[in-house]
């Protein structure tokens, strides 16, 4: 079964709503230039919301040592994600399982991503959009995906209940990750969206 991810959660009641259809992970954003990003005081009181066997991903961008220390001592986070230019040694460095997003583009070597950033529990592919670090809605061309990866593919970029169920029988990854797909405005999140998002995912048999 592949596993689902809602990134950009802001409510506590689109938190309910998406662990409540089936979700497994609920994404956290702490990018301040993100629509979708949360402070620490709300990031803390959503994660202590979160029913049990629900996975916590944090979202970074970027960010400094300093300021994930600050993030794990006040909120109970489960999984990282990097979805800048860290470098593995940075991304390992904080006693957390850890994700690294990379952007897909014509030339982008996944193979050799896969091996730089070996001690990943996943790669999260995203749209390569200029100007940005993820989040656009864009999606990519998932045959630049190669089928030898040796890391868990969690594919993003531009996924909605319409054509979820075509990126999985085509790249099947191990999980997929949804946030403006499942919006009714940028950092809300539309249930009805959601669950439909869901349906499809689970209605998939490989």
């Amino acid at each position: 079964m592949t596993r689902i991810k809602i990134c950009g959660i802001t409510r506590e009641q689109d938190l309910r709503a998406a662990a409540s259809s089936g979700a497994d992970a609920l994404g956290l954003v702490f990018y301040e230039k993100s629509p979708r990003h949360v402070t620490l005081p709300q990031a803390a009181k959503l994660a202590h919301a979160v029913p049990p066997f629900v996975t916590v991903v944090g979202l970074f961008v970027n960010p400094t040592v300093d300021y994930v220390r600050e993030v794990l001592a006040k909120v109970p986070l489960d999984v990282l994600q990097f979805h800048g230019e860290e470098a593995p040694e940075f991304c390992r460095q904080f006693g957390k399982p850890y994700l690294k997003a990379i952007r897909v583009k014509a030339g982008v070597d996944l193979v050799e991503c896969a091996a730089r950033y070996a001690d990943a529990q996943g790669l999260l592919l995203d749209a390569f959009v200029e100007g940005t670090q993820g989040g656009t809605g864009e999606s990519f061309d998932w045959a630049l995906i190669p089928q030898n990866l040796p890391l868990p593919v969690i594919l993003s970029g531009g996924l909605h209940a319409g054509n979820v169920a075509e990126a999985i029988r085509r790249v099947r990854p191990y999980a997929v990750d949804v946030s403006s797909g499942v919006e009714a405005s940028k950092g809300i999140k539309d249930a009805a969206r959601v669950a439909a998002f869901i349906n499809e995912v689970k209605s998939i048999e490989l």
